[in-house]
């Protein structure tokens, strides 16, 4: 059981909270306007004083940035925007100087259309053919006349298949035309991308974030898959636009190859991490994490912690669904936010108190904990029209209504993802100290940030980023946050408005209240407690004993301390 886990005996990552950096938009050191990794390094001081124990880096591979580092086209060499191959292993030891350890964002599924196997591929009879899914088309020539291998549709709508005049054949795309993806029932390609995550753990990284992992196999006979009555995909589900993922994704041969890339993680020192990005029911999910025996990732996405509202009904609920579905040793992943959806407190509509309210929940469930970057300044996304955006998915669908994506997008489905992608501001200068002042960021900041910044918020003991502070001192000093076992809370005669439960490890004991409403509600509690934490204070409250209840404010959280 995990509860039996001493904290110094315990893998780093059941201990870590994760900070997602998206490299681009962080920090600009050499004054392009395009974030990179000097820029990254110099801000570790700042990541490592915030408190969190790790960070996921978004893909800065050599790219032509279509897809802004998701459309890769060289595994081993750095991105010149972004800095060179010496910036990356000095990212490695400065991180790992401070106590950080590193996840690399590694896009297995597939590359750019820039990349050398690609380019190779296109000759019928080169040795690098089958290293993509390439196929005859079902009727000759191009399309409108010539027809695709199957019916096969792209995670982004319409046909993945993407058509090449000079040969006459087509080539699979599961996301966009320009990133065509790996035939992984090639052993060669299997073999060259297990050799290029060894390489990055030899340079050291701590492990890697898995994009689409789901996706890695499909069918061996590009059967048609069947039709669904599901418009659109979702974060539960990759079926949609009226079509079952049946022979696209999820295939058994994709376990077998997590189980592949587990045996390469483990060849080497300090419990390198996995965790990947898939979809599905929880029985699906789990199934990636592998039997003890055959262990495979340590880690998925569960992406509705992103759509839970912030009431107590449907977050009691939540926590019982992750109780059930990943029981210990599995451990639930928990984001509010990441680089493809609008950010939280745009999903909040700027309710702050909503905002502290999920922080406390994130950082204290039993959960491994993902922070978006920004999310602990409460930054929030600018408005970028449609016609605007860099987003080459925002351009697939530009023709469509401001409206429509608004919609779509209180749906849960994001067209344009540049809004969740501006600049981190770190001061109230203009450019927000991510750019030197005479240069304008690749994408436009937030119009708040001259107060919603780094500087400001560190001066205001009362602010959100201060907030985020002593959570993460908490966390990391009390075992059972991290460690511990949870159990709810009887929440009677106010279940609709409070939330309980209690966390432990050993005798570390820590109880948890929540108060999703916008009136005072009284705990009743069984023994006195001393309280640890609130999300309406600063931290420097007296530490009274309270022996028979307490009273939680509107929309206050706090954490009391059950030890013996």
């Amino acid at each position: 059981m995990v509860d039996a886990l001493a904290p110094d005996t315990a893998p780093w990552w059941r201990r870590a909270t994760v900070y997602h950096v998206y490299p681009r938009s962080f920090a600009d050191a050499n004054g392009d306007g395009i974030g990179d990794l000097p820029g990254l390094i110099d801000k570790l001081d700042y990541l490592a004083d915030l408190g969190v124990d790790a960070l996921w880096i978004s893909p800065f591979f050599t790219s032509p940035q279509r897809d802004f580092g998701y459309d890769i086209a060289d595994y081993d060499a750095i991105a010149p925007e972004y800095g060179t191959l010496d910036d990356a292993l000095r990212l490695f030891r400065e991180a790992h100087a401070r106590g950080l350890k590193v996840v690399l964002d590694l896009v297995l599924n597939h590359t750019s259309d820039e990349h050398p196997w690609f380019r190779a591929s296109r000759d019928p009879s080169g040795p690098h053919r089958d290293h993509y899914l390439w196929r005859p088309g079902k009727r000759p020539g191009p399309p409108p006349r010539g027809t695709p291998p199957n019916n096969w549709k792209a995670m982004t709508g319409g046909s993945g298949w993407q058509h090449d005049p000079t040969t006459d054949t087509w080539y699979w795309a599961s996301f966009l035309p320009f990133q065509p993806d790996l035939n992984y029932r090639n052993p060669d390609v299997r073999a060259a991308m297990l050799d290029v995550a060894a390489r990055w753990l030899d340079r050291g990284a701590d492990g890697f974030r898995l994009d689409i992992f789901n996706a890695l196999y499909k069918d061996e006979a590009f059967r048609d898959n069947p039709f669904s009555f599901r418009p659109l995909p979702s974060e539960r589900t990759p079926d949609g636009f009226f079509q079952r993922r049946l022979h696209t994704s999820d295939l058994p041969e994709t376990l077998t190859f997590a189980r592949d890339l587990r045996a390469v993680c483990d060849r080497f020192p300090g419990d390198r991490f996995l965790v990947g990005e898939v979809f599905g029911s929880p029985a699906r999910l789990r199934s990636y994490l592998g039997p003890s025996n055959a262990p495979g990732l340590h880690a998925v996405f569960l992406f509705k912690t992103l759509r839970t509202r912030a009431a107590a009904p449907a977050l009691r609920h939540l926590l019982q669904e992750l109780e059930r579905d990943f029981p210990a040793p599995h451990l639930p992943t928990w984001v509010l936010g990441n680089h493809d959806q609008i950010r939280i407190l745009d999903r909040l509509d700027g309710d702050e108190r909503r905002m502290r309210l999920l922080a406390t929940l994130q950082l204290t469930a039993r959960a491994l904990p993902f922070i978006y970057y920004g999310e602990e300044l409460g930054l929030r996304g600018p408005h970028i029209p449609l016609a605007e955006a860099l987003d080459p998915l925002a351009a697939r669908y530009r023709w469509a209504p401001e409206t429509a994506a608004r919609l779509l997008t209180r749906a849960g489905i994001t067209l344009n993802r540049d809004v969740s992608r501006a600049p981190m501001p770190w001061t109230a200068a203009p450019g927000a100290g991510f750019s030197p002042l005479h240069v304008t960021p690749w994408r436009p900041l937030h119009p708040d940030h001259p107060r919603v910044n780094v500087a400001t918020l560190d001066a205001d003991p009362t602010s959100l980023l201060w907030h985020y502070r002593r959570l993460l001192r908490l966390r990391r000093a009390r075992p059972a946050l991290s460690l511990g076992t949870l159990t709810l809370l009887d929440a009677r005669p106010h279940e609709d408005a409070l939330l309980g439960y209690r966390r432990q490890h050993g005798t570390d004991t820590l109880d948890i209240w929540l108060n999703t409403s916008d009136r005072p509600h009284r705990v009743y509690l069984d023994g006195p407690r001393r309280p640890l934490f609130t999300t309406h204070g600063t931290g420097d409250e007296p530490q009274l004993l309270a022996s028979r209840d307490i009273e939680l404010r509107p929309w206050e959280a706090v954490i009391l301390d059950a030890s013996p």
